[in-house]
């Protein structure tokens, strides 16, 4: 059985969680404080030398940190990451994206409001995420305005991957109402029978 080290409320974590979910894996998941600096001791160092979280243990001795990576290793052979190279490597588009024009800015910025409260002496730091985040949701919302979902109108991880902080961008300070296909793709990712909120299902706790 797999297992997870993460923090539910981090959209990172959070893909991994939502995948597992979407598979009908069995696993367990360890609650990581990283506001504790939990994956800053030796112990969780040795699964994963970059001190975050999520990190997926496969076998004992194996282990697989960054998210997107993980996502790739769980769906590969299923539905949610087509055999097709060309299919997959725009899910890999997609998921760089994410990390590199996306996650910067709605995660740092929800991270700096959602976690630490605004402290004064982050609020420029939070303001200066804004623009970034609304540049990332607008190209969101003009592909997602053609299509229901990212790559070739079916769900697959690439959605996964942007839906995580997307979904919760507000506690960033950004106004998803300005994005009526951001929107309606949120609905039919919630709408899937298997969709797990960001909180932990308790048979999957551990």
């Amino acid at each position: 059985m797999y297992t997870v080290y993460g923090d539910i409320k981090s959209g990172n974590c959070y893909k991994v969680y939502l995948l597992m979910n979407l598979l009908q894996l069995e696993f367990k998941w360890q609650h990581v404080d990283i506001l504790k600096q939990e994956a800053s001791t030796a112990q969780f160092k040795a699964m994963n030398a970059n001190a975050k979280v999520p990190v997926l243990k496969i076998h004992p001795n194996q282990y697989l940190s960054e998210s997107n990576a993980i996502l790739n290793f769980l769906a590969n052979g299923t539905n949610w990451l087509p055999q097709d190279p060309f299919t997959r490597a725009k899910i890999l588009e997609w998921q760089f994206f994410e990390q590199y024009s996306h996650e910067p800015y709605i995660a740092v910025a929800r991270f700096i409001n959602q976690y630490l409260g605004l402290p004064k002496d982050r609020e420029a730091e939070y303001a200066s995420k804004q623009a970034g985040g609304n540049k990332a949701l607008t190209i969101m919302e003009a592909h997602l305005s053609k299509q229901d979902y990212f790559v070739n109108q079916q769900y697959t991880i690439a959605d996964i991957s942007l839906f995580a902080y997307t979904h919760v961008a507000h506690e960033g300070g950004f106004n998803l109402s300005q994005y009526p296909a951001v929107g309606a793709w949120i609905n039919r990712i919630q709408s899937h029978p298997f969709h797990q909120p960001m909180a932990l299902k308790t048979t999957h706790n551990d």
